[in-house]
């Protein structure tokens, strides 16, 4: 009885951290699919596109893919990691609305590695 419910707690633990991740143009080609799922999308900020709001603490900015193209408005409300620029890769999570505009609960971005040599002069 009781590895069944340590299964049953692990088994649902999993599935509610199992979310998908999409490239931007992939999320956006999925169509009807994938409004409203809770999925990550993975980007570059746009430069120029991040507006922050006082109120509410609400951020919007785009993020593209590595063509810079294919771009996807998002809307953030929260705090903002120190590691969040424009023109750096980031990871969100939430859901695509109708409308188009990502909603995302989570933002991550990726940190530079302070590993990565210079570049050669």
């Amino acid at each position: 009885m009781v590895f069944a419910a340590i299964g049953f707690l692990s088994f649902t633990a999993f599935a509610g951290s199992n979310v998908y991740y999409y490239e931007v143009g992939e999320l956006l080609s999925g169509g009807d699919s994938v409004y409203g799922d809770t999925v990550k999308v993975r980007g570059m900020v746009v430069e120029g596109s991040v507006q922050r709001q006082t109120e509410g603490a609400v951020m919007t900015f785009s993020v593209a893919d590595g063509d810079a193209v294919t771009r996807l408005p998002v809307v953030y409300q929260g705090v903002v990691p120190d590691t969040f620029a424009e023109g750096i890769e980031v990871v969100a999570e939430g859901s695509l609305g109708q409308d188009g505009v990502f909603r995302a609960e989570v933002l991550m971005p990726k940190c530079p590695s302070r590993y990565t040599p210079a570049p050669a002069q």
